[in-house]
């Protein structure tokens, strides 16, 4: 099991970090709506969350991101 994030992975969480929707993260990064909850999920697992509140706190507590996103 392994316990990073991809380069893609973090990129879409800083972009949740700042509030953007699935569909504004898919436009922004060039990629489907889809690709986003997939990415999405696998950062779900990977860090044992199963919410996006719990996703941005665990983030945070990791130094994945920071406040002033």
């Amino acid at each position: 099991m392994r316990t990073t994030l991809t380069n893609r992975e973090t990129a879409v969480l800083h972009l949740v970090a700042k509030g953007l929707a699935n569909k504004q993260i898919a436009s922004k990064l060039g990629i489907s709506i889809k690709t986003v909850e997939k990415h999405r999920e696998r950062m779900y697992r990977t860090l044992n969350v199963h919410s996006t509140v719990e996703l941005l706190r665990v983030a945070l507590k990791l130094n994945l991101v920071s406040m002033d996103e």
